[in-house]
This record gives structure tokens, C-alpha cells and sequence, in this order.
């Protein structure tokens, strides 16, 4: 008796089974065979994937299209760009001081509640990144600013709940990197207003890309007063335009690591590794400074006295 296997059921068959899968498990089904792996690789398999993970990605842009619509993007792509972490051994050798950087960059956010499988926002942000002002400039993009607050549902749930995911896309190759660790790293409170700050970060090329909520409850509703996202170097300086664009075409431009549970928590002890590292760096800055103050002192004094003493022996 003939044995069968699954590629003889019919295509369309096979296709619509394969339209059910995650990403994840496409990707593993697409190398089993040949056959799986070219029904596998329907664009609008992985671009209905990608919709529905990150439906921000189904927003229009100013030029009437979305991302996804952007001739240099293609859903497998962007889905195994943006899907995984990217990789701790970022350098920003892989991007070439004379490389040509991005004029443009867009992100694509989205906001949920502890993995619900649809967002509570989700928005897209184009940023045009060629002028020598946003090259000179501190990185920072806003998703939500204060004067237009986004406001949620209901306040049924803590802000340490919420996850986020943050791609920023580069049009022009078509590349992407997911630059949030998904679960929040920290939940602050601010000082002055008592908005809740719950922070997202990846450490990539020594530097820190970290996207900040802002939430505040106002009658019973959980409003996002901002979203935005910024850099930081090691020594908790901001990054410039140009310097936070060489750091996000090597990350695009480098290797994944595997994702899932196991690498948020890696992101959450790598945030934790950075502001421990920038806390260390002050504090010895700060004992180099009270040294250098002590030694500016002690000459000081050396030389008043010296100067006393040829006045009183003369």
C-alpha cells in the first residue's frame, strides 16, 4: 500500500492549512519540503501574518499606503526581521562611516495588554531623517505626545500589564528591526505629576533604545499621555540623529537571536546590566572629579602659603 503524506492533499488545501499557522510555525514548515516551502512563500500568507500580529502595520502613511504597500517590503522579510530580538553582538562596524543612511525611517507601534492578541492603540510614525538638524539633534520619535493623549476602554488593568512593540522600517531597503523588549524592564512613577512611566529597552551596540508609556487614569479610563522612543550611550548621554541611525541599520543589518520568553527576560538582565554599568560610570566620574577638586585645593593652598612665606622672610 502506497504510503501518503501530506503533499498529497491538494494545494489549495494545503495553503489554506498553512494560512492557520504562526509565524514561527510557518517558517518551520516551510523546510520540510519544497512543495511546503513554495506554498510557504505566498506574500499574502505572511502579509495577513504580519496584519495581524502588528496591525499598525495596516495603517496608511502620507504617501495613501502602508508599510506593508512599500515596493521594497516584502511580509516574509519584515515578519523574520521584526519576530525575533536582535542579536547582542550588534556593532556599528557592520554600518560603514561612509554608508549611505536612511532619509527616512518608520514606525510602526503597537500597544497591548498582557498578550492579548489584538492592541489597545496602535499608530505609525514616518520621520524624515535626512536634514542636518535631526542628524545633529538628540534620537527621539513620538508615537503619542501630551497635547493628544490616546485613551483607553477601561482602567481594569495595572500599566505594568501593558506590552509594546515598537519596528522601525527603513523604506528604502525594506528592512526592519523590532526595537522594544515587548514586557515592560521598569515601572516608574514620576515625581512631579505621579504619571506612571513604564519603560521598554534593548541594549544594541553599547547604546540603549528605550521606548517610554506614560499612562495616567482619568474617570476610570487608562489614558497614554505619551509614547516615545530615545537613546541613550553607555555614559546616559543622548545619541544623536546620526549616531542612533548607524546603530539601527546594524542592528538591521545583523544576525537574530530565537525570541519567545526566554529573550525578554535576557533583555529585561541586559537593561538591568546597563543602568547598573551607567550608574558605576558616575559615581567614578564623580570620585575623579572630588579627586581633581582635591588636588586643585591642596595647590591652591601650597601655593597661598608659599606666597606668605616669601612675604614674611623677606
Amino acid at each position: 500500500m502506497p504510503t501518503t503524506t501530506v503533499e498529497d492533499l491538494p494545494a489549495d488545501v494545503l495553503a489554506c492549512a498553512l494560512r492557520r499557522l504562526d509565524g514561527p510555525s510557518l517558517a518551520a514548515a516551510s523546510c520540510a519540503t519544497a512543495g511546503l516551502r513554495a506554498l510557504a512563500a505566498d506574500p499574502e500568507t505572511w502579509r495577513a501574518l504580519c496584519l495581524a500580529r502588528w496591525p499598525s502595520l495596516g495603517l496608511e502613511t502620507s504617501l495613501e499606503r502602508n508599510v506593508l504597500g512599500s515596493p521594497a517590503v516584502s511580509p516574509q522579510r519584515l515578519f523574520a526581521d521584526a519576530f525575533p530580538f536582535p542579536s547582542t553582538s550588534t556593532s556599528t562596524d557592520a554600518a560603514a562611516a561612509d554608508q549611505c543612511l536612511p532619509g527616512e525611517l518608520v514606525s510602526a507601534v503597537d500597544v497591548y495588554q498582557n498578550g492579548a492578541p489584538r492592541p489597545l492603540f496602535s499608530r505609525v510614525v514616518e520621520t524624515s531623517t535626512s536634514s542636518s538638524w535631526f542628524l545633529a539633534s538628540p534620537f527621539r520619535v513620538d508615537a503619542v505626545e501630551c497635547k493628544d493623549p490616546a485613551r483607553m476602554a477601561s482602567a481594569s488593568f495595572s500599566p505594568s500589564e501593558l506590552e509594546l512593540s515598537w519596528i522601525v522600517v527603513d523604506p528604502r531597503s525594506g528592512r526592519a528591526v523590532n526595537v522594544s523588549s515587548r514586557r515592560a524592564v521598569a515601572v516608574d512613577r514620576h515625581w512631579y505629576t505621579g504619571e506612571t512611566l513604564v519603560r521598554y529597552a534593548v541594549v544594541l551596540g553599547g547604546s540603549k533604545f528605550e521606548a517610554t508609556v506614560t499612562c495616567s487614569e482619568e474617570a476610570g479610563c487608562l489614558s497614554l499621555r505619551e509614547v516615545s522612543l530615545s537613546v541613550e550611550d553607555a555614559d546616559g548621554a543622548a545619541v544623536s540623529g546620526e549616531g542612533s541611525l548607524r546603530l539601527l541599520e546594524a542592528a538591521m543589518e545583523g544576525p537574530r537571536s530565537k525570541g519567545g520568553d526566554k529573550e525578554r527576560e535576557e533583555a529585561k538582565r541586559r537593561y538591568e546590566e546597563f543602568v547598573r554599568s551607567k550608574r558605576g560610570r558616575k559615581e567614578s566620574k564623580a570620585r575623579r572629579e572630588v579627586l581633581v577638586d582635591l588636588c586643585c585645593s591642596a595647590v591652591s593652598a601650597v601655593a597661598v602659603l608659599s606666597f606668605l612665606a616669601s612675604v614674611v622672610l623677606r
